[in-house]
């Protein structure tokens, strides 16, 4: 029976396996809920055995779906993406991909090389970048308005997909040039509770706190100014004139910096990532060869640092 397993059903449980949830493979897959237990019920009974254990509230993988998971996986991403490749390379792709950046910072070093990549490969497909703005950071996404969002993380929503990882950045305070703590090597979080932060919003509240904790390890509280700045530039105003002080990354500067601003290195804060979202039912061929080179990019970049 083995030899009639076909490659929807290990897309199912492949899926469901990272997922663990009936309903959430159903929408990724663009199935309803009883096909996609109908579809792993065929595949247990041609492979001889139960994958996963599953009651009215949860699955979980058995012993049994953990080893067929660890050694399918590998072949069925590889096999995806030779027949993805093939298809791109002979029906081609048109059109806009349309990638938004919560934050102008939160592309990456490598973000301008996978467009570059992207259009190349399809020269009848364009990416057109939009800044999206803080006053509401996952409605356009949520809408439909772009395809995918390039933002810090966590984000942390049911409804989106959490992709390639495009950069990872250490933590540092922005402050004024001649504040208390403009001069220091480094500066702890809990030093940070002595002086007022400025959010621009509270959403994604996961993300928010994670950049600006509401308190510190110690449990000191951190203050945050109520009047929030609306865009970076005031934040970096404020910074400048000693308002506030700003925990960031240091691309920061890059994009929004601004004479007066020092920015000293927080030592006990975890480093910050970036990465790319997309809506969870999303099944566009545009987007799934732009994750893919996304992650070819990214991984020719790695190899090239390792030769160093």
């Amino acid at each position: 029976m083995w030899s009639a397993v076909e490659l929807r059903e290990i897309r199912v449980f492949v899926t469901l396996a990272e997922e663990l949830h009936f309903g959430r493979t159903a929408e990724r897959l663009e199935l309803t809920s009883s096909r996609v237990s109908q579809t792993l019920r065929e595949l247990e009974l041609k492979l001889g055995g139960q994958l996963l254990s599953r009651t009215s509230r949860r699955a979980v993988l058995t012993p049994l779906g953990e080893r067929f998971l660890a050694q399918v996986k590998p072949p069925f991403e590889e096999l995806t993406g030779v027949l993805e490749r093939t298809h791109a390379a002979t029906g081609g792709l048109e059109g806009a991909l349309r990638l938004g950046l919560l934050a102008a910072n939160s592309g990456g070093p490598h973000l301008t090389a996978i467009v570059e990549a992207f259009e190349r490969r399809h020269p009848e497909c364009e990416v057109v970048m939009t800044e999206i703005f803080f006053t509401d950071p996952l409605g356009p996404l949520r809408r439909g308005e772009i395809d995918l969002l390039a933002a810090r993380l966590p984000i942390e929503h049911a409804d989106l997909v959490v992709g390639p990882v495009l950069a990872t950045e250490p933590m540092v305070l922005a402050v004024a040039g001649d504040h208390a703590l403009a001069e220091r090597d480094e500066v702890s979080i809990e030093e940070v509770a002595d002086y007022p932060v400025a959010p621009i919003t509270d959403e994604p509240k996961e993300l928010i706190d994670a950049v600006m904790p509401r308190r510190t390890p110690a449990g000191r509280q951190i203050h945050r100014l109520p009047r929030r700045p609306k865009t970076p530039h005031e934040v970096t105003a404020l910074i400048a004139r000693g308002r506030i002080v700003h925990p960031t990354v240091p691309s920061f500067a890059e994009y929004y910096g601004q004479p007066g601003i020092k920015y000293v290195p927080i030592s006990d804060m975890p480093p910050l990532r970036s990465g790319l979202l997309w809506r969870r039912r999303t099944s566009d061929a545009r987007l799934r060869e732009f994750v893919r080179l996304t992650r070819e990019v990214l991984a020719a970049s790695r190899r090239s640092d390792v030769r160093r």
